[in-house]
């Protein structure tokens, strides 16, 4: 492997290298470069000679990274915004702000989050629009790798332990995540189940009919994991995508299902609901957001950021009154 000569190194080169690996495609990096096609190509070659790895490889319509570009990125990425957060600090001006943010979370999370968000940006950036999709997924980061997304907010057990496991191991993250808030989840089921009188054993629970919010629609999630390593396993007649939608054929049927203990005051079901402990130890709830560290040093997303914890601590300030 080449080791370029710093010195003499065109660190315009590196600006191309952040877009297209942003991009993940040549035409759209060479648009936002306000450069040609081949110009883009023929920097990216240039690079290529300087560290002597081919960097990119075509995949389809667009470009597959090479492990040297992906361990080369981070450090690049993070140096060029510092740069550029150095050059033009505080440029965004929530109260002039036309900025359009995209979002993805579970209904759930919405709920809780979204009325104090509205809140602050009505009141602090009039000019500012929030977009909330979907969450379909534990693991967001092909989605704000690509761009698609600005922030995901949920339950990311798995993404934050590798995460964790990379900072371990010295490298640099890709991502950044901060908790806004921590719960736990309960087994939730209607007014006058059989279930809501008496003790909830494991095996009773197991015995039941359920209902299991899989944002994928995959008829396995944490509980059956948890009740797997117990040697037990239950019955789901029903997968659903959204918190409301269990809690509203819970409240009107005999299944059960597991939801975090915090939202079912917002369903507005919760005098048709019971709330059970769980039989068994699951994780407890942490939602954090994440996103990408090239996002980390724009002042606009910097106050997205401030303004999603706001939502939350006022969310949460509001269920202990």
């Amino acid at each position: 492997m080449t080791a370029p000569n710093f010195r003499t190194l065109d660190l315009n080169l590196l600006r191309v290298f952040d877009q297209v690996m942003s991009e993940r495609n040549l035409t759209r990096a060479a648009r936002n470069l306000a450069m040609t096609q081949p110009a883009v190509s023929n920097a990216l070659n240039r690079l290529r000679e300087a560290v002597g790895d081919k960097l990119v490889v075509r995949s389809g319509y667009g470009i597959q990274p090479t492990p040297r570009a992906l361990s080369l990125w981070p450090a690049i990425a993070d140096a060029l915004r510092q740069m550029e957060a150095s050059l033009s600090p505080g440029d965004f001006t929530a109260s002039e702000a036309a900025n359009t943010f995209m979002l993805s979370m579970a209904d759930s999370t919405a709920a809780e989050l979204v009325p104090g968000l509205i809140e602050i940006v009505e009141r602090d950036a009039p000019g500012v629009s929030i977009r909330i999709v979907p969450l379909t997924t534990r693991d967001p980061r092909p989605l704000l790798d690509e761009g698609e997304i600005d922030l995901a907010v949920g339950y990311f057990p798995a993404v934050l332990a590798d995460l964790t496991a990379q900072a371990q191991q010295g490298g640099l993250a890709p991502f950044d995540h901060q908790r806004l808030y921590e719960g736990e989840y309960v087994c939730v089921m209607r007014q006058g189940h059989p279930l809501s009188r008496g003790p909830l054993t494991l095996k009773r629970y197991c015995e039941a009919h359920h209902l299991l919010v899989s944002f994928s629609g995959r008829p396995f999630g944490f509980v059956d994991e948890a009740l797997a390593s117990l040697g037990r396993q239950r019955r789901i007649l029903l997968t659903v995508n959204q918190f409301f939608t269990a809690g509203r054929v819970v409240a009107t049927s005999d299944l059960l299902t597991v939801m975090p203990r915090h939202f079912v005051h917002v369903t507005g079901m919760a005098g048709e609901l019971v709330l059970r402990d769980l039989p068994l130890k699951v994780p407890a709830v942490h939602v954090d957001s994440l996103w990408h560290r090239r996002q980390a040093l724009r002042s606009d997303h910097a106050w997205l950021r401030l303004a999603l914890a706001a939502a939350a601590k006022m969310a949460f300030e509001t269920d202990m009154s």
